[in-house]
């Protein structure tokens, strides 16, 4: 059944960001923080080196080729669908990644996630973030902060500019979208206690994504997932057009069957079908 997100997607079109409670169960919660320390143990993550990601967080990147219980966030279905309505089904995951604020950890530059895309602003979202709360977000612990309506604004902040922020506070299993423009970044963690969240961050099918999904994750792990993420990653044609190999859907290399129709046969079949005229010859 087609989910109504009309009060949602007025609320994010004003503030440009909305938060989903509660619509991740406690039991998948558990599963992906035990699955993101056992990465972290296994690869031996510890914090990073520069200041803007955080040098008492864990930063994980590339989560889908780390495990089947990462392949469940991207098309989970209380979240997925609101992202295609922003974006559309033709959307791709642009990144998977986990941002665990450790106690200590200081607030993170404003900054937006589209801002060196090199378009005129404000723009359509072409990006959007979905962040899962797989602790509480709360002010104490560094919930992201945000400066609503800034999806609006015709530029950047400056890196360490400051602004009125709101601390997007919400329950363990709720998510956060915001849009690619709009100014945030993660808090201070002044509790003596880890901030979980997994950041699913997925562009619309004309953008880069940012993580390069096809070399990251390796065939045989590609492979196994779901058609819907197989897609998502981006073995999809966009249009018809963007993606393909050969003139061909690169969902085949994965041992999928495609009836994909490409933008070329969209053109004579559609048009002069629509049309009720035959295609000139020459």
């Amino acid at each position: 059944m087609t989910q109504d997100f009309t009060k949602e997607l007025a609320d994010f079109e004003r503030d440009g960001y909305v938060v989903l409670e509660n619509v991740i169960d406690s039991e998948l919660i558990s599963e992906l923080k035990e699955a993101l320390l056992r990465v972290e143990h296994d690869l031996g993550i510890t914090g990073r080196d520069t200041d803007f990601e955080g040098r008492q967080t864990i930063r994980i990147y590339n989560l889908l080729a780390h495990g089947e219980t990462f392949w469940k966030v991207p098309v989970h279905p209380r979240t997925l669908p609101f992202a295609e309505a922003v974006l559309d089904d033709e959307l791709q995951v642009s990144s998977l990644s986990a941002i665990t604020l450790c106690p200590g950890q200081g607030a993170q530059p404003l900054h937006a996630d589209d801002q060196l895309i090199p378009v005129r602003k404000p723009h359509q979202a072409f990006t959007l973030n979905c962040v899962w709360a797989l602790t509480d977000f709360t002010e104490d612990n560094g919930a992201t902060r945000v400066v609503p309506g800034s999806h609006k604004a015709g530029d950047m902040p400056d890196f360490g500019q400051d602004a009125e922020t709101v601390v997007a506070e919400m329950p363990e299993g709720s998510a956060i979208f915001w849009h690619g423009s709009l100014w945030h970044g993660g808090g201070t963690n002044r509790t003596d206690e880890r901030r979980y969240c997994v950041s699913n961050y997925y562009a619309a099918g004309f953008i880069r994504q940012q993580e390069n999904q096809q070399l990251g994750i390796p065939l045989d792990v590609a492979r196994q997932f779901p058609r819907r993420l197989q897609e998502l990653c981006g073995y999809s044609v966009y249009k018809g057009l963007y993606g393909h190999v050969d003139n061909g859907d690169p969902i085949t290399m994965l041992g999928r069957t495609s009836d994909t129709k490409m933008i070329w046969e969209q053109s004579y079949d559609d048009m002069f079908e629509t049309e009720g005229r035959t295609p000139s010859k020459g």
